[in-house]
């Protein structure tokens, strides 16, 4: 589709096109490196959730990462059987657990984070360092901006009716 002409005014060439194309792109070269590790977005989700801040009950856990309970358990599940996290009762009747990633999850996570870099230099090797480097930091500020206004934020100008 891109076909890398400078300045071009075709609305299918503007970033709100592009960056879908890039993000699936990323995505592809991401999930085939976790794969490859018999591991998915959402392992790396859980693990690094753990990793960074520390246990955290089930439920807890899903709502950090962004991901439904149902869809969470076998994520943990998966972690347990490869011994890369723990579970430990935290109350008296033994009905409540939190989860936490160990040694074996820490080191699985570096892995793992080294190949999600892996993915990002192969899908970014168009680019110079320095181009890297820009878009990073543009790309944190459009998020940045987004996360601000939000979806469902006012326009700023009337959309004509046509």
């Amino acid at each position: 589709m891109y076909d890398g002409r400078k300045g071009s005014s075709s609305p299918l060439q503007q970033a709100i096109h592009l960056l879908p194309l890039a993000g699936e792109a990323a995505e592809l070269r991401l999930a085939q490196r976790l794969a490859e590790r018999g591991m998915t977005r959402s392992h790396l989700a859980v693990l690094a959730a753990l990793a960074e801040h520390g246990p955290h009950a089930k439920p807890d856990l899903a709502a950090r990462t962004g991901l439904a309970l149902t869809d969470a358990l076998p994520v943990v599940q998966n972690l347990l059987a490869a011994r890369l996290v723990e579970v430990f009762p935290v109350h008296i009747d033994r009905r409540h657990e939190v989860v936490m990633v160990n040694a074996a999850g820490r080191e699985a996570l570096e892995l793992l984070h080294a190949e999600a870099a892996a993915a990002q230099d192969d899908l970014l090797r168009p680019l110079t360092r320095g181009e890297r480097a820009q878009l990073n930091a543009l790309l944190r500020r459009v998020c940045a901006a987004a996360d601000r206004t939000g979806p469902g934020a006012p326009r700023t100008a009337p959309v004509p009716q046509g």
